[in-house]
């Protein structure tokens, strides 16, 4: 795979795995969030970034998509893609979720919003995101063809992307990385979700109990070879 490259700076909880995911299929070398490069990012290191960026064809989550702008001047043959969900709430319920589930956050998210747990903090994120895709729109108005906007649900498929990066890659299974398999708790109140968060993570440690229990019963019962 060559160049121009192809960088998805959509926020987290966008889509952005499913992007990596093909992208990756389709044979791109593909770089997802990392640590070390977005500790690169906070300190001001772009050049450094944007060398590493020379060994891979593909990118998207962090630290990508804050520096759209010194990307295009380094690449100017870049293709962006910004991911978006179908609605500003749903995308901040998302967040709220993964933060129950997951968080807190002290390595991105809290730098980036200002906060490690988005609960409490509603019109801030929104203020955020709103502000960041508004941006990226403007920045390329002018230039429409380096630019692709997607929301994977209102019917923007990997043929959407194919298409806008020139691929032929025939059929083109749809596919949902990283969805959560059930809502944990969606709302705003910063108390109710450490409640939710201390219960969801004793649910999973129990669960876990059970499995190597499970496992370690089933292994006794399997006859001996």
């Amino acid at each position: 795979m060559t160049s121009p490259k192809v960088v998805g700076i959509g926020l987290n909880k966008t889509g952005t795995k499913t992007l990596g995911y093909y992208l990756k299929q389709w044979g791109f070398r593909h770089k997802t969030y990392d640590l070390d490069a977005f500790n690169l990012y906070r300190a001001g290191h772009i050049s450094e970034l944007l060398e590493l960026m020379g060994q891979y064809d593909s990118f998207e989550d962090w630290p990508w998509p804050l520096m759209f702008r010194e990307i295009d001047h380094h690449f100017p043959d870049a293709r962006f893609i910004l991911t978006v969900r179908s609605s500003s709430d749903i995308w901040y319920r998302s967040l709220c979720n993964m933060a129950v589930r997951m968080g807190p956050f002290n390595r991105f998210e809290k730098h980036i919003y200002g906060y490690a747990m988005p609960q409490g903090h509603r019109e801030e994120h929104l203020k955020f995101y709103e502000a960041h895709n508004q941006a990226v729109e403007a920045y390329f108005e002018d230039r429409p063809s380096k630019l692709l906007k997607i929301c994977w649900e209102t019917g923007d498929n990997a043929k959407t992307v194919a298409d806008f990066l020139g691929l032929e890659v025939g059929e083109i299974p749809p596919k949902h990385v990283n969805r959560s398999s059930r809502a944990v708790y969606t709302g705003d109140n910063l108390h109710i979700a450490q409640v939710y968060r201390v219960a969801y993570q004793s649910w999973r440690h129990a669960l876990g109990q059970v499995h190597r229990i499970a496992g370690a019963i089933r292994r006794r019962l399997l006859p001996l070879k």
